[in-house]
Order: C-alpha cells, then structure tokens, then sequence
C-alpha cells in the first residue's frame, strides 16, 4: 500500500451510550453509521470491539470508498484508564484496515481519549479548555496541539463529576433514601425511578451485574431533567451541583495552561445541549471571572475525530502520555 496523502478520512467517536463513526470525502459529503455503547466488565473495556466493528461497518457500507482512506482519528471514553495497553487500539485499527476490500493507503491513525476530540471538535484545534458533559465528564485545556491538561475523566464510580452517569446515581440516591423513609426530599424522584425501573428491590440486580452500567445510569438523567423542570427542588439542586461540579473542572483545565492560551471555555456534549438548570448554574460559576469567555462549540467530538485524522493523515500528530496515541504499534505494547 502508498503512505498516506490526500483523500477520505474517517472519525469515530466512542462513549458511554453509542458511538458513532464518519467518513468525509475531499469536497465530498460525509457520511455517517452508529455502533454500540461501551461495556465495562472484569476484563476492561470493549472500546477495542466497538471500534472494531464500526471499521467493520464502514467497509460493508463503503466499499469503494474505504481502501482511498488517508487518516483514521479515534477518541474514546476510558481508553487512558480501562483499555489494557492504549496504544495497541492504533494495531486494531490497522489490522481492521488491512481487511478492508481494495485497500491501496496505508492511513495515518491516531487514537485519543474522547476528551482530546471533544476538544478538537469544540475549538477547531485551537487553544483553551472544553469540558464535556456526556454519559461521563471530563474537561481538558490545551494550545490545540501539543499543551494538554486533563482534569476529571476517572468514570462514574470514582468521578466524572456533573456527567449523566454521576447525576443518574445521585439522583437514585436521593430516591432510596426517600424509600428508605429517611429523606422525603427524593418523593419525586423515587416516583421517577419506579416508572423507568420498577420496584426498587430490583434496581442493585439491575445495575450492578450490568457491564454498561454507566449508560444505563445516564439515561435517567433525561428523567431527572424533567424532574427538575417541574418545580421539584432536590432534582434542580443536583442539577445545579452539576452545572458548578463542570464549571469548576473547566477552570482546573484552563487555569494550568499559563497566559499563552486564550482563557476561553467551550461547554460540550448532550448534557449542555439540553439546557435548565445546569447550563445556568455552569454559566453563573463562570460568570464570577470576567477575564474567562465561555464560547459555543463549533463542533462535536465527531468532528474533532476527523480534525484528527486528518493530522493523523498529515503526519501532525504527537503522542501525549494518557491521552494522544499513534503511529503502529510495536508487538508486546
């Protein structure tokens, strides 16, 4: 196969409750199919599997497309911290790519925690900080290059605070301790829970054995949502403490870059998409330092997997210890 030039990149975005993968042509449109959603088990991560897959997908969809594919960008939920040796992913995705029917390029490949594309997608590959507020949350500041700082990312039972997974158990708590006859602030709440998950006795067996757990808790935070929109005040509290908990992360992420990098925010992800009580809270935190701009994303972390395929494609892309990874990887890494 020829090194990588121009043409077809392809961007995927992997997280806790689907994953999607793109495939833009040069001046063409792009294209775009859905894979699954994260499990977490014992043996990690199935990022490794989902990508897999939708590499998989392409082909069948694209055939006469994919083998003219210049650079491959990935960013993924947990890849730093829940897949067994990173920097193998960029092998997977090239051994996916050698399968691939007529294949004449060998792509540029890069694989990134979700946050990096996020960014990417956010900023356009420039400078400041993004925080993303998904299934999970995590913020990362950087100069759009080769400056990046990490702050939260550690998943939902350790952190992603202000993330639809961390909103999700909260807000589960509330409601059993409004069972448990300890704390009827969480009636409306519990009301909640009972209509997505039946009879709390039931909700330990459904939650904890399952492998996506992290989405399955996210999901309620559309229910919390409306709880909140309702007039209940425990939910709109939570949601409140969310829209600080992102605020906050935000400016950790920016605060470490030093006075080369804009002091601009980009809020991203579902969450921000669905306005209320957290957006406002995140705006009003933010607020109280006049000298931080808080921007609109120009784009998703799809976007920002394509921005990084096609660095990938250009050769433009260095590794960043537990969050940027590419090139092939060496057998044993």
């Amino acid at each position: 196969m020829t090194r990588a030039g121009t043409g077809p990149v392809v961007g995927i975005d992997v997280g806790g409750t689907g994953s999607r993968l793109a495939l833009r042509l040069p001046g063409g449109p792009r294209r775009e199919i859905e894979g699954d959603r994260v499990a977490v088990t014992s043996a990690g991560s199935s990022v490794p599997d989902v990508v897999r897959g939708l590499l998989h997908a392409a082909a069948r969809a694209w055939p006469d497309d994919v083998g003219h594919v210049v650079g491959i960008g990935v960013g993924a939920t947990g890849v730093a911290t829940l897949v067994d040796r990173p920097q193998s992913l960029v092998g997977v995705v090239l051994q996916e790519v050698a399968t691939w029917p007529g294949a004449v390029v060998d792509p540029g490949v890069a694989v990134a925690a979700d946050a990096v594309t996020a960014h990417l997608g956010a900023l356009g590959g420039d400078g400041g900080a993004v925080v993303a507020l998904g299934t999970g949350a995590i913020a990362v500041g950087s100069d759009g290059h080769e400056l990046w700082r990490r702050v939260d990312g550690w998943g939902h039972l350790l952190g992603d605070r202000g993330g639809g997974a961390w909103i999700g158990r909260r807000a589960l708590e509330a409601a059993l301790r409004a069972a448990d006859g300890v704390d009827d602030g969480g009636v409306a709440l519990l009301a909640a829970a009972r209509r997505r998950f039946g009879d709390p006795l039931t909700w330990p067996g459904q939650l904890y054995p399952r492998a996506d757990r992290a989405g399955v808790l996210a999901g309620f935070a559309a229910d919390v949502a409306a709880v909140a929109a309702s007039g209940d005040p425990v939910a709109r509290d939570l949601l409140v403490e969310a829209g600080t908990e992102a605020a906050r992360s935000a400016l950790a992420a920016l605060g470490a870059l030093g006075a080369d990098v804009p002091p601009r925010v980009a809020p991203t992800g579902g969450l921000f998409r669905a306005g209320g009580a957290l957006v406002e809270a995140f705006d009003a935190h933010l607020a109280a330092r006049p000298d931080v701009v808080v921007t609109a994303a120009l784009g998703d972390p799809l976007d920002g997997a394509l921005l990084l395929a096609e660095r990938a494609a250009a050769g433009q892309v260095r590794p960043v210890p537990g969050l940027v990874w590419s090139g092939v990887s060496p057998v044993g890494a």
